[in-house]
């Protein structure tokens, strides 16, 4: 996922985009505001999220996130230290997706991220049978009706192994951030979740009698290993 961030505070940005590429993002830095909207220009790179600071040396935050929202529906989530209700107010009337408050909690930040660049992703619009069923050599998943199969007999799972199993089987070989999983599926940032994680990962590698399917990537998250044709 590909990010913008607006932050002067070079040591700040070089903090925040250590963490972020540690997650798996790519950020690119703008120091303030002319920067962050030529980066913005058509034809440049998409970016998923913009993470843009109020406190900028040649313009207010409150009017680039106004001049971002004149030429990009990108989600902007205002990350300040500016806490009160006013400020919160006027940044969401002019547009923002969010907004944060210096200092925060990591794993919250990167929760609202996710959930930003969820509600603002495309849906799937192809409507054919490929969109629906996943075949993963003898592991068949129907997204429409949620049923699992293993060489043709159906596996019961919970609702969250489901979600959890069609969350890596839609992008089989890419890694998924334990963080990114938690906010997908359970809608949260607890860290306390990260336990049943492990939980429900360990039982779908036992229903589904295919412990290899679903492979730990230490220190990151999981993937899912599509078999080989």
């Amino acid at each position: 996922m590909r990010l913008l961030l607006v932050e002067d505070d070079n040591h700040v940005a070089a903090a925040l985009t250590a963490v972020l590429a540690r997650h798996g993002f790519s950020v690119t830095h703008a120091r303030n505001g002319e920067e962050a909207l030529r980066a913005l220009v058509p034809g440049g790179p998409a970016f998923a999220v913009v993470l843009l600071d109020l406190g900028l040396p040649d313009q207010d935050g409150f009017e680039v996130c106004g001049r971002i929202r004149k030429r990009t529906s990108t989600p902007v989530i205002m990350v300040t230290a500016r806490a009160d209700v006013r400020s919160r107010i006027h940044g969401l009337n002019l547009g923002a997706d969010d907004y944060v408050v210096k200092p925060y909690d990591t794993g919250e930040l990167l929760a609202r991220i996710h959930a930003v660049a969820r509600r603002h992703a495309p849906e799937d619009t192809t409507g054919g049978a490929d969109a629906t069923v996943l075949d993963l050599g003898t592991v068949r998943i129907e997204l429409s009706t949620r049923q699992v199969t293993v060489d043709g007999a159906q596996v019961a799972l919970t609702r969250k192994e489901f979600d959890l199993l069609a969350l890596l089987a839609l992008r089989p070989g890419v890694v998924f951030r334990r963080e990114q999983i938690i906010s997908e599926v359970w809608r949260t940032s607890w860290e306390g979740t990260g336990r049943t994680l492990e939980v429900h990962v360990a039982s779908l590698r036992s229903k589904l009698r295919r412990p290899t399917l679903i492979e730990t990537v230490r220190g990151v998250g999981y993937r899912l290993v599509a078999p080989a044709a």
